[in-house]
């Protein structure tokens, strides 16, 4: 790929600099104006990405809405993790869940199998394989999988099966509407070609053990136009039963298709009942009659008559209800004598059961699928880097997985991560989930329901904000604060503003923005003196607290400052914007002289006595002597040190801190916190990389020297911090780092060694690591202020064409600039524009057309003003010549 200077975006960089301030522009803007950017790298990983052979072994690509749950779809084909209980359940199937095929091409014999590739090592058990799922029979030869979430797809290999398969799964995923993407249902659709010279039959069957509880279930077959199968429920099961609920296996649109089930197989002992099953189905590719006898596994199958050289598509549905979610059995903590409450799920007040919600979405399904598919084919059209793509759209697969829910009033909730059967962390953790950018970009109604609680009952009366929530919320707050949780919020809170441009949201939240900075001035708390700096003990995302002032907090109370300016002006209230201002730059200037050693920021580690800490600011996972505290970062060189900078970078706060320390921080992170391979990097800490992997780590302390014991995790390596560095770094146009830095965390999660669509942390699915959305924004150069109606559009990139998505609070598609023409093309929602910058063509007329129509302006500086504003509505293009 070409690299990134170029005469038009230094020229608009000079013009930034020296012109009014525009709110888009990346920290380093001043630097970049000076100096070339570095050159990107060949893009090494395609998009979407393809795995066969061993890179089956690790897949899992969940299948289901936001805070649903989900079921993912293997590598080979298989049905694996169902997680619609109401919390995480690695490895948890129901003893039979297998789809199968039967074919026969004119007079020859019938073929069939279990229409997923055959089983990989190990085989090793106590048992063997056992005989859940049936392992001994026949399956497919091969398989080959593609995956760009939401869309998994599947090419079946068979030199037996006289036709050919392929599969295609998903969830429907739509940006910025959350309703369309909250369905509990899962669609497989597979899609048979005959490529012979005669017609063959074909039969899939899909079978599945009724999932809701053991004793007393019972399926029902149910039969309408356009949809038919087995409604599975349990009535003998007590209504407050976890697994009390419903699920539907369903077939959509089977045509001239024939239909037929097995409300249960064959009830027999020992294996008999799988036996009887595939008997009946591999005679001749329908199902029945149905023994008096039955078992809770359901079987539901559609035949067809496929005509030579043509295709035929075989559509399953498969819907979950599930409604009773409790704190304590999904993990999450409770006020006492309220473990037990039912919060329940947004997506069960839709819906009265697995029925109805598999009726909604065969209803929806043409207009869900179709806008699903024009997201996902927008960011296939992208120039955006391979790499970066599949990190942040991988990453939005922890949207529909039991690290996220809905509670009964439609809030969303959290967890950092799942462990195996329960969640991990909870309460929407404040300096974890600020890392992530995806709920604000892609779903920005999740992302202030977030900030409700954050700013809600969460928020005690002196401003402190606890930085986990307690549900059923209202009653009991958690016990301390975090600075990095919420002065991050504050700048979260700005961001949440601009993309939607709501001011009177804003303005109801503005005395809880402002007692969250004043929070930091009380007595024993982090900035006592208002000297614009952080030294008091700060509790962090690192589980305990650092003693005196530090970059991690400090650059995050910098952007705090700098967005309570921002909000402040734009409500009107000027005096403390300028009260904010001032201490902002107060404290700017004493970080630069005091914690910056010539190579990256540092903390001055205070010892403070117990009986001059407030008590609302620290936990109990620390220092246990905070007069000689242990557990602080010191000298070290930390990977995250500049988040403040980071999420100031996205909100288009600017600079805070000195831009050639800014450059030069980031520069000494890659140089001391990059290691190109992890063989001899001795940790006693988790493990998420190692061996031959590159990875970035959490914290080096090769200048500084090490404290006898330093914080936790420092050996570490996170994905949600390297993708958050890798934006910063391609802010600051060391291109070529970012992507290497992005590239080097996809290539751990290969389907071999990992699955690509879970990175763990503390937890699977772990919150954090959708900050890997960052390198988007940074990337593509796209920033939007709704109620300023400002748009820019400033790749990171001088190639002559460039195509990004883009999503606001308002609305989503994507823009393309070729050759110093701009066109941006609305999708969904719409986008009022008062003011345009984009890249200059060095023509000697601007011009701005939509839909054809000029569009009448003038030049302000690098701007392009409309003398009224325009819309730009789904379906509309916008064309620019600045």
């Amino acid at each position: 790929m070409d690299d990134n200077s170029g005469a038009g975006r230094r020229s608009f960089l000079k013009g930034i600099v020296a012109g009014a301030g525009w709110p888009g522009i990346p920290a380093l803007a001043a630097a970049q104006a000076q100096r070339s950017i570095a050159a990107q790298p060949a893009d090494r990983i395609h998009y979407p990405r393809t795995y066969s052979g061993r890179q089956l072994a690790m897949i899992a690509f969940p299948l289901g809405g936001i805070g649903t749950g989900s079921i993912s779809l293997g590598g080979r084909g298989q049905l694996r993790d169902w997680e619609i209980f109401n919390r995480p359940d690695k490895g948890r199937s129901p003893s039979y869940a297998f789809p199968s095929i039967w074919a026969k091409r004119g007079n020859s014999k019938p073929v069939t199998r279990v229409l997923e590739a055959r089983l990989m090592p190990p085989y090793a058990g106590s048992s063997g394989l056992g005989s859940g799922n049936a392992p001994g029979l026949s399956r497919l030869e091969s398989a080959t999988f593609t995956g760009e979430f939401p869309l998994a797809r599947i090419a079946f290999e068979d030199a037996h099966l006289p036709v050919r398969v392929t599969l295609e799964a998903f969830s429907p995923f739509i940006p910025l509407d959350t309703d369309a993407s909250g369905l509990p249902v899962a669609v497989l659709r597979y899609r048979v070609h005959n490529p012979a010279a005669e017609t063959a039959a074909v039969s899939i069957a899909f079978s599945i053990d009724g999932p809701a509880g053991q004793d007393g279930r019972t399926n029902e077959f149910r039969s309408e136009p356009e949809l038919q199968g087995l409604y599975m429920s349990n009535p003998k099961l007590d209504a407050a039963d976890p697994l009390h609920g419903s699920f539907a296996l369903c077939v959509l649109e089977p045509g001239n298709g024939h239909v037929s089930h097995l409300r249960g197989w064959p009830a027999a002992k020992w294996w008999a009942s799988p036996m009887l099953f595939w008997d009946d189905f591999s005679e001749d590719g329908q199902l029945g009659p149905e023994s008096e006898k039955r078992t809770a596994t359901g079987a539901l199958c559609l035949q067809r008559e496929i005509p030579a050289g043509q295709d035929a598509n075989y559509t399953f549905l498969l819907a979950w209800h599930f409604p009773n979610r409790t704190p304590k059995w999904s993990g999450w903590d409770a006020p006492k004598g309220h473990e037990n409450d039912v919060i329940g799920n947004y997506y069960c007040t839709r819906f009265a059961d697995a029925w109805r919600a598999a009726q909604h979405a065969a209803r929806e399904l043409p207009e869900s699928e179709r806008r699903t598919k024009s997201f996902a084919d927008a960011m296939r059209r992208s120039t955006l880097p391979g790499a970066l793509r599949d990190a942040a759209m991988s990453n939005l697969s922890t949207l529909v997985t039991q690290t996220c829910f809905r509670t009964t009033d439609g809030e969303f909730h959290g967890f950092e991560g799942c462990d195996d059967q329960r969640g991990c962390c909870f309460g929407n953790c404040t300096h974890v989930w600020n890392y992530e950018t995806s709920t604000q970009f892609v779903f920005p109604s999740l992302a202030r329901s977030l900030r409700k609680s954050a700013f809600g009952y969460s928020q005690d009366e002196q401003g402190g904000m606890r930085f986990r929530q307690l549900l059923p919320d209202g009653i009991e707050r958690w016990h301390y604060a975090a600075a990095d949780g919420q002065m991050g919020q504050i700048i979260k809170v700005y961001l949440d503003w601009k993309l939607c441009g709501d001011t009177e949201w804003l303005r109801d939240l503005w005395p809880k923005i402002q007692r969250g900075i004043s929070f930091a001035w009380i007595a024993g708390g982090w900035d006592p003196r208002r000297n614009g700096y952080l030294e008091g003990v700060q509790h962090n995302t690192y589980d305990v607290e650092f003693y005196g002032p530090n970059p991690l907090g400090t650059v995050y109370y910098l952007g705090a400052l700098r967005a309570a300016e921002e909000m402040a002006r734009a409500l009107g209230d000027n005096a403390s914007a300028e009260n904010y201002h001032a201490l902002f730059e107060k404290g700017r200037s004493w970080i630069d002289q005091n914690l910056f050693n010539g190579d990256y920021y540092i903390q001055k580690v205070r010892g403070i006595p117990k009986s001059e800490i407030a008590p609302a600011t620290v936990g109990d996972m620390g220092a246990d002597n905070p007069e000689q505290p242990e557990f602080q970062l010191a000298d070290g060189c930390l990977a995250d040190q500049l988040i403040g900078q980071y999420l100031a970078d996205i909100a288009g706060l600017g600079p805070l801190l000195d831009p050639s320390h800014i450059r030069k921080t980031l520069g000494s992170i890659h140089k001391y916190n990059y290691r190109a391979q992890l063989a001899e990097h001795d940790s006693v800490q988790r493990v998420y990389a190692l061996n031959d992997e590159a990875a970035l780590l959490v914290c080096d302390y090769t200048k500084g020297g090490r404290p006898k014991i330093p914080f936790p995790y420092f050996q570490e390596a996170w994905t949600g911090i390297e993708y958050l560095v890798a934006a910063q770094f391609i802010h600051a146009g060391m291109i070529a780092e970012g992507l290497e830095t992005i590239e080097n965390v996809r290539r751990r999660y290969d389907g071999e060694r990992r699955n690509p669509w879970d990175e763990p942390e503390c937890g699977h699915h772990y919150a954090r690591a959708m900050s890997a959305w960052s390198s988007v924004i940074a990337f593509s150069g796209f920033d939007y202020h709704a109620a300023e109606k400002a748009i820019a559009l400033m790749p990171q990139t001088k190639a002559p064409e460039f195509t990004s998505f883009f999503s606001t609070g308002l609305g989503w598609g994507i823009f393309s600039i070729r050759h110093g023409q701009m066109e941006l093309a609305l999708r969904e929602g719409s986008l009022p524009l008062r003011t345009i910058r984009a890249p200059q063509s060095g023509a000697a007329k601007t011009s701005v057309m939509l839909d054809g129509r000029a569009c009448a302006h003038h030049r302000d500086g690098t701007a392009l003003v409309m003398d009224q504003d325009i819309v730009v509505a789904a379906g509309r293009t916008l064309v620019v010549r600045a």
